[in-house]
């Protein structure tokens, strides 16, 4: 049995993930190691702030964790929202608010093109290890479905849907979290 802190308080990362990860790996967030406080996310790259998350934890709480850090990438927009996708429209981190803050900026844009994409970084042993997911897609017109968090209503799928029209389990299969999280446990297993 392998027992791994995943650095998030955020419930909705912490399902995903769980889904991917098998039952011989025991799952642990930050609560269930005594820390409820917020993780810093100061740098401009998605890998440098998972490495600077799970670093806080290590060095704090002196245990191997991973963490991940999330982006929305839109070709149009240079690659917005990107590393701020969470604050996007400010810091109070409002999934409405980013969602129409994206749309009015997509405004008569004919290229829709966009991508989600997640960098796990994995700090075990004193050595660090990245893992990447990618999910190539478009950003609708409007949003579309109930499931998920995030940019989910808006990022459609090569099929039509939208990430948000998807069951937990078939988003899990195809995500970006999941794509990364897959790469993890194919490490944890052969490096336990």
């Amino acid at each position: 049995m392998i027992e791994i802190v995943f650095a998030t308080n955020n419930q909705h990362k912490i399902d995903e993930i769980q889904l991917v990860i098998p039952q011989d790996i025991k799952l642990k967030n930050l609560i269930s190691i005594g820390c409820n406080q917020e993780l810093p996310e100061t740098h401009h790259t998605l890998e440098e702030n998972a490495v600077e998350k799970a670093t806080f934890v290590t060095t704090y709480y002196n245990i191997d964790c991973f963490a991940e850090d999330t982006g929305l990438e839109v070709e149009a927009l240079n690659g917005e929202p990107g590393v701020i996708s969470a604050r996007y429209a400010g810091t109070h981190r409002s999934n409405e608010d980013n969602i129409s803050l994206l749309l009015k900026n997509m405004a008569g844009i004919e290229n829709r093109k966009a991508r989600f994409r997640t960098v796990i970084a994995l700090l075990m042993n004193g050595n660090q290890y990245l893992f990447e997911g990618i999910l190539e897609g478009t950003i609708a017109l409007q949003t579309h479905g109930d499931e998920g968090f995030g940019y989910d209503p808006v990022f459609r799928l090569a099929d039509g849907r939208t990430l948000a029209e998807l069951s937990k389990k078939e988003k899990g299969e195809i995500s970006h979290r999941g794509i990364a999280t897959r790469k993890l446990v194919a490490f944890l297993s052969k490096n336990q």
